[in-house]
């Protein structure tokens, strides 16, 4: 689907950040994601069938906004778009990467994690920015001290958010939304908790910016 950054922030809310590896994990994940009442997933480009699940996530939940993450190079962004990606996110982003984000006319959010890089970043055009790893690089206080030279810039903030914190940063008026692992982990992906993930779900949608 066709989607803009307004949409796009209007939709989210906490986005799960997903890392999965069998594809039969897809469609009992974006049910339970879709239940739970989340509209906006991140599929990371970490595993080699992660193009394929996204798609069959799409399948099994249509109404799913998903979006393809730790996207690194031109190819990357090709694969994703061709795959049916919503959106696109990156963890940085290199002159190659940027111009291909942009020439593909997907809403990215590329990865930043400093004043120069939001700056840089900014001024290509781009208007949510990935701020990671968030609480490595400076969390909530960082993220405060940028508001004040850097008024009009808005940031999704991921990386080792936790569902304690995830409030915190969704209170901070440059913050569109922000990425958790939390709501569906790794481990609750392998060993096929849907009713916690949809428990998990459940309570980042009721976490508003």
């Amino acid at each position: 689907m066709s989607i803009s950054v307004k949409e796009l922030s209007a939709q989210a809310s906490v986005i799960p950040v997903l890392t999965v590896n069998q594809l039969d994990h897809a469609a009992p994940l974006a049910t339970a994601l879709q239940s739970g009442g989340l509209r906006v997933i991140e599929m990371t480009m970490r595993t080699p069938a992660a193009l394929d699940i996204m798609q069959a996530m799409k399948s099994a939940a249509p109404e799913l906004i998903i979006g393809m993450g730790t996207l690194r190079t031109p190819k990357d962004v090709t694969a994703s778009i061709e795959a049916g990606a919503d959106f696109l996110v990156s963890p940085g982003l290199t002159p190659q990467l940027a111009h291909a984000l942009l020439k593909s006319d997907v809403v990215s959010l590329p990865g930043v994690a400093t004043a120069s890089e939001a700056m840089s970043a900014a001024e290509l055009g781009f208007e949510l920015l990935k701020f990671f790893p968030a609480e490595q690089a400076g969390g909530i206080d960082y993220l405060k001290s940028l508001k004040g030279p850097l008024p009009d810039v808005r940031f999704c903030p991921t990386g080792s958010i936790t569902r304690q914190k995830a409030p915190d940063y969704l209170a901070l008026p440059n913050v569109a939304c922000v990425g958790g692992s939390w709501i569906a982990s790794a481990p609750l992906i392998a060993g096929g908790d849907w009713d916690t993930i949809a428990e998990n779900a459940r309570a980042a949608a009721d976490m508003k910016p």
